[in-house]
């Protein structure tokens, strides 16, 4: 069996795919969904559905440098930096209820950016807070998608 560094990431990325779509099957539809062209679950199968083919292709198609070796596949890899992602990304999960979508999701650009290598503040704020701001723009005022403050912005506006 020949893998490649593109293979192994594919494989990994096609049962990712195979799993999301199968639990986006279970997210629950409003009553009357049913018979709606776009719904909650549009999107994530949709997403499933790209990223199932994009990475079976990848598997398929011929690739340079193959090797016999599997192991040989994950040596050289950033595993630290990939730790360090895996971590941010937790940690913005467990942070979006209690800080909310705006600092929850600026906290954890920071902390990409930063952790990619990108080393100058002025860049780092200049590319989260922005995005972070406009992404949030386009969901709460233009279509309509309530984005909570946190909870810790409700306690406080509720002494």
């Amino acid at each position: 069996m020949t893998l490649s560094k593109e293979k192994a990431g594919a494989l990994c990325f096609l049962v990712l795919a195979i799993a999301y779509g199968m639990e986006a099957r279970q997210i629950p539809l409003f009553p009357g969904d049913e018979l709606e062209p776009f719904t909650a679950r549009t999107m994530p199968i949709a997403l499933s559905w790209l990223t199932g083919i994009v990475s079976f292709l990848l598997l398929v198609l011929p690739q340079r440098e193959e090797t016999d070796d599997i192991l040989s596949v994950f040596r050289g890899l950033n595993w630290g930096r990939t730790s360090i992602l895996i971590g941010l990304m937790i940690f913005y999960g467990f942070t979006l209820s209690p800080l909310g979508f705006l600092l929850s999701t600026v906290l954890f650009l920071i902390g990409g950016i930063y952790a990619l290598g990108e080393r100058r503040w002025s860049v780092i704020l200049l590319s989260s807070v922005p995005a972070t701001v406009g992404f949030w723009f386009i969901l709460d005022k233009l279509l309509g998608i309530y984005l909570a403050p946190g909870e810790i912005f409700t306690m406080l506006g509720a002494n």
